[in-house]
């Protein structure tokens, strides 16, 4: 038996690479494809470190492989996108996260780099998955909105403030007069 790719033990393990990607496709609602070329084991290690700790994960594929894969869950609209050195990210429940990370890491490296991405049913392009990286967290965000919120508050209190003191002053008038 032979260990080449062609050989009679590579057709299981394609088949099992496959099924592997098609499961983790559909898991995922949310997927970014990637450039990862120019990146040594070390950079790709951090990357990979970062992404899991937004509950992401990174994985290398042949294109070949993943396009199969991506038409076992009737994703047609990445497979331009596939070929040179892909890797894919499996963003999970946190897609803001994992796109902030790729975001973050590209910035700091140069890659990589985004090809595209798949959100919620839609192929969507590489400035979009850049807008959700920039998005604040979900902390930032109710953070924000309590301080606007503590914003309105403070006028609504100076607005009665300021009637009460009308109200007063008109009242101090009708009793001198």
């Amino acid at each position: 038996m032979s260990g080449k790719p062609g050989g009679p033990k590579g057709k299981p393990v394609r088949q099992e690479t496959v099924a592997s990607l098609t499961k983790q496709i559909k898991a995922s609602p949310t997927l970014i494809v990637t450039d990862f070329s120019g990146l040594n084991v070390l950079k790709m290690t951090e990357f990979r470190r970062r992404l899991r700790a937004t509950g992401a994960q990174y994985v290398v594929v042949k294109n070949t492989l993943a396009q199969r894969a991506l038409a076992a869950n009737k994703i047609a609209d990445l497979d331009d996108h596939l070929s040179g050195n892909t890797g894919i990210v499996f963003a999970g429940a946190e897609p803001m996260a994992a796109a902030k990370v790729v975001g973050e890491f590209a910035k700091e490296h140069e890659r990589p780099t985004v090809r595209a991405g798949w959100i919620d049913g839609k192929a969507v392009t590489p400035a979009h998955i850049k807008r959700l990286g920039e998005i604040p967290s979900r902390d930032v965000l109710l953070s924000q909105l309590l301080g606007s919120f503590n914003g309105v508050l403070y006028q609504l209190v100076g607005v009665l403030d300021a009637r009460r003191e009308q109200l007063q002053q008109a009242g101090q008038a009708e009793g001198q007069g």
